[in-house]
């Protein structure tokens, strides 16, 4: 009799825990992005935030950048599905300590952007390196035999000197992938290309200079910024916030977790050039 009671009282328990969970999966909510550190992958953050914008129970979403860049094509999957967030729900920003480079380049199509008033944003640019170390090779008597299909393969080899006609071309992509920055900031920024183009040469701003320049459109933290978030959404102010994690096995968290320095791997970046490992 008395285990039947018991497993009475479990089974309402867990009953009240289901309905509980169901009623607040269903109620009116913030949600709530971290992206931190270089931008290298980007699978797991397209997905939360597509995962964001599909959940008819979000009414917004506050993206908290704290990043100094990363690849240029990571930054452009990011931004993308921020814009695609937009079309269906207000996406509000709040830069940390650092949104600058490819931190600035995601930020630029939410609805509204807040940063500190010491926040370091900005370092609008494009930066490819090429480490040349075949003088140290030579001196060693190290001879490097490279079989390749085209003269410009190993263009970033650092085993041989940058050639003149290679420079140029690594300039002409350079510049493009500036130009494109360029464009995915006038987009929804309040700013002509003209006049971002005049201090758009790597130069960093603190959250007060980039918002006299427009680059952002407040200054406030990251509780100013879901605030706003519940104000556009058409939320009462008590309304829960709830953050987005990718969903991982426990084995891959513990593999992936940081024990050292943050890999930074070859290519062109939207990246704070002091933060870039070469």
């Amino acid at each position: 009799m008395k285990k039947k009671i018991l497993i009475g009282i479990i089974a309402l328990i867990a009953i009240f825990y289901i309905i509980s969970a169901l009623r607040y999966e269903s109620q009116p909510k913030v949600g709530l992005i971290r992206i931190e550190g270089t931008i290298t992958d980007y699978l797991d953050t397209v997905s939360i935030i597509s995962e964001a914008t599909k959940d008819e129970s979000i009414k917004a979403v506050v993206i908290d950048v704290d990043s100094p860049g990363g690849a240029v094509g990571a930054s452009q999957e990011i931004y993308r599905a921020i814009e695609k967030s937009r079309e269906k729900k207000p996406v509000i920003v709040s830069m940390g300590n650092v949104a600058a480079s490819g931190g600035y380049y995601i930020s630029a199509p939410a609805n509204v952007i807040y940063a500190n008033p010491g926040t370091i944003t900005g370092s609008i640019g494009v930066i490819i390196q090429h480490v040349d170390v075949s003088e140290i090779l030579n001196k060693f008597g190290v001879k490097v035999n490279t079989i390749k299909s085209g003269a410009n393969k190993d263009i970033l080899y650092p085993t041989k000197p940058l050639l003149p006609e290679q420079k140029a071309l690594l300039e002409k992509t350079v510049m493009d992938v500036y130009d494109q920055f360029l464009d995915a900031i006038v987009k929804y920024r309040p700013i002509k290309k003209d006049v971002l183009k005049s201090y758009a040469d790597g130069r960093v701003f603190s959250g007060n200079e980039a918002k006299a320049l427009g680059l952002v459109d407040k200054i406030g933290n990251i509780q100013d910024a879901i605030l706003e978030a519940k104000k556009l959404g058409k939320l009462e102010e008590d309304a829960p916030v709830i953050e987005l994690k990718p969903k991982k096995p426990l084995l891959d968290e513990l593999m992936n977790s940081k024990f050292g320095m943050e890999k930074v791997r070859s290519g062109i970046y939207y990246m704070m050039s002091f933060w870039y490992v070469s």
